[in-house]
């Protein structure tokens, strides 16, 4: 149970992402290295450091490179050329760039923040892209539907996302707005993630891709893994 305001949640996590769109992300938040406030970090190396390739970066404008994410959904999404690709909080614009060059001309990239509804016609996405941003979600699965519900089915539509899962959940009044933020204290358990995509109605669900993220030394004892995953419509 969420006891914080979905409000106060939302508001927090446009602050905090808007600063991180206006700085660059010069404090380097929402990375492994969270807040450091070092003057080391560099958007790109930090990129490269999650999976993306460095000369496919080089492609693409600097602007859209803020280091944060916590893999490279990308990787693992065989993009087609021709085909319609939702970026589902695409903040600076890194994968949907990127995946514009998978698809082409013939294909679209729509990138889009998350909210209740997503803006999209039923049945009409091939592919949805995701980087560490539905952990910022209160209602996981609500979301994983909406996802679902835009897709294209018979095993047309897939999803491949790259997100935070955690060793121990935090509710209610233990729950930090901050930690929220950096996708942390809104981290499930990788069952209790997978069990929700599945909820949603999609199959097939597999963890394609998996790494600490954060170990407990770093947290309150939490281990923080990153998981890349993919599933298809029914």
């Amino acid at each position: 149970m969420i006891y914080m305001k979905q409000g106060v949640l939302k508001a927090k996590i446009k602050e905090r992402y808007g600063k991180i769109a206006l700085s660059g992300n010069s404090d380097c938040c929402c990375t492994p290295q969270e807040c450091c406030n070092t003057t080391e970090f560099n958007p790109k190396s930090s990129s490269v450091g999650i999976g993306y390739d460095n000369k496919a970066l080089d492609s693409i404008p600097e602007s859209s490179i803020l280091g944060v994410g916590c893999g490279a959904p990308l990787n693992f999404a065989n993009l087609k050329t021709g085909e319609i690709v939702v970026d589902l909080g695409s903040g600076a614009g890194i994968d949907a760039f990127l995946a514009s060059k998978l698809v082409k001309g013939e294909g679209k990239v729509i990138g889009i923040d998350i909210e209740d509804n997503i803006p999209v016609e039923n049945n009409s996405v091939d592919a949805v892209i995701s980087n560490c941003v539905i952990n910022l979600t209160t209602d996981k699965v609500k979301t994983f539907k909406e996802i679902y519900r835009i897709l294209k089915k018979d095993g047309l539509g897939r999803m491949i996302i790259s997100d935070l899962v955690t060793s121990k959940e935090v509710h209610g009044e233990t729950i930090n707005s901050d930690d929220w933020c950096s996708c942390i204290d809104g981290a499930l358990t990788k069952d209790n993630y997978i069990n929700c995509i599945k909820q949603a109605g999609f199959q097939d669900v597999k963890v394609l891709n998996e790494h600490t993220y954060l170990s407990e030394d770093k947290t309150d004892g939490r281990k923080i893994t990153s998981i890349i995953v993919g599933a298809i419509t029914k």
